[in-house]
C-alpha cells in the first residue's frame, strides 16, 4: 500500500477524528457511535479515526476500544475506512492492541510516539518497527510533539517509510518544511493532522486530514478538498477561509477539541455525551461561541 500524490490516498482524503460517544451515565454508547459513524460518512468522510485523543483514548479499556471497532465497521461497512489509535507508552501493550484492533476489523491503526516516557529516536523507530512487525494492518503513524514530548524527527520517517506497513502520518508537528521534505522524498500519505493545515498540506502533496472539525462540520470541511481538486484553488481557499472561526474556537481556544466538539454535538442532539474526568465539559459561554461559528459557517 503506497501512496504517490497521484494515486488515491491509503484511507480516503477526508477523516473524522470521531469523538466517542457516551450515556449520561458514562458508558460506552455504541448505538450513539453508530448512529453517528453513519451520519458523518453520509456528509462526506472517506474514513474514521476512532479511539484517538479526540475519542478519549487514554480513559477507555482495551475491550471498549474494539467493541468501538466492531460496531463502527458493522454501521459503515464497506463505506469508509475504519481506523483505531492504539498508542501507548508500552510497546508490549500497544502490539497486544495491534492485534485487537485487526480481529476487530479495523482496516488500519494510528500510532501515536510513546509519551511521557520521551524515548530518544534509535529507541522510537525500534518501538514504530516492533508495532508493525506485530500485526498485518497498515498504520498511520501520528506525530504530535506537543502532546507526547517527543517529535518524530524527519530522518526517522524517512527510514521508517522503508517499512511495507508504515503508510501515512497524522502531522501535527507544526513543521511545515519538514513535512514537505517526507512528502517529497517518501510514499508516505500526509494527513494534516491540525484543521488550520488542511488545505495547505493538501496544496502541497498531502493525502487529506484527519479531522476533529469533522465531528460537525464534515461536508463543509471535504469542500475544500473538492474545489482544489476542481482546480478551483480560490474557491478552495474561500472555503478554508469560512472554515477559520469554528476551527480556531474548537481547536485553538483552551479547551481540547474532544470537549468542544462534543459541546456542539450535544447542542446539535446528535450522539456525544459527556466527556470523562479529568476533562470537564464546556462552559455555556463557550458553547454559545461554538454555535454562533458553527451557524456562520453553515
Amino acid at each position: 500500500m503506497t501512496y504517490s500524490g497521484s494515486s488515491a490516498p491509503p484511507f480516503g482524503r477526508a477523516l473524522c477524528a470521531m469523538i466517542t460517544p457516551f450515556t449520561e451515565g458514562g458508558v460506552l454508547d455504541l448505538d450513539g457511535a453508530q448512529r453517528l459513524a453513519e451520519r458523518l460518512v453520509a456528509d462526506g468522510c472517506d474514513g474514521l479515526v476512532l479511539s484517538g485523543t479526540t475519542g478519549e483514548s487514554p480513559t477507555t479499556s482495551d475491550a471498549e476500544k474494539a467493541d468501538l471497532v466492531r460496531a463502527v465497521q458493522e454501521a459503515v461497512g464497506t463505506r469508509a475506512s475504519i481506523l483505531t489509535g492504539i498508542g501507548t507508552f508500552d510497546t508490549r501493550h500497544t502490539a497486544e492492541l495491534a492485534l485487537e484492533a485487526e480481529k476487530a476489523g479495523a482496516d488500519g491503526v494510528l500510532l501515536v510516539s510513546p509519551y511521557y516516557s520521551r524515548p530518544p529516536q534509535d529507541a522510537l523507530e525500534a518501538h514504530f518497527r516492533q508495532i508493525a512487525d506485530s500485526s498485518g494492518l497498515p498504520i498511520t503513524l501520528y506525530d504530535i510533539p506537543g502532546r507526547t514530548g517527543t517529535r518524530i524527527e524527519p530522518e526517522t520517517l524517512l527510514r521508517l517509510a522503508e517499512h511495507p506497513r508504515i503508510v501515512a502520518v497524522k502531522d501535527c508537528s507544526y513543521d511545515f518544511l519538514a513535512a514537505q521534505k517526507v512528502i517529497a522524498r517518501t510514499e508516505l500519505a500526509y494527513y494534516a493532522g491540525c484543521d488550520e493545515h488542511n488545505l495547505a498540506l493538501y496544496a502541497v502533496g498531502g493525502a487529506g486530514y484527519i479531522s476533529t472539525v469533522a465531528n460537525v462540520a464534515p461536508a463543509e470541511l471535504r469542500a475544500v478538498l473538492d474545489a482544489f481538486d476542481a482546480g478551483d484553488t480560490a474557491e478552495a481557499a474561500r472555503r478554508q477561509q469560512q472554515a477559520t472561526p469554528l476551527i480556531e474556537l474548537m481547536m485553538s481556544a483552551g479547551l481540547p477539541g474532544t470537549v468542544t466538539a462534543k459541546a456542539l454535538l450535544n447542542e446539535l442532539g446528535l450522539p456525544a455525551g459527556p466527556v470523562r474526568a479529568p476533562l470537564l465539559p464546556a462552559d455555556r459561554e463557550t458553547v454559545d461561541g461554538l454555535l454562533a461559528a458553527y451557524r456562520a459557517l453553515r
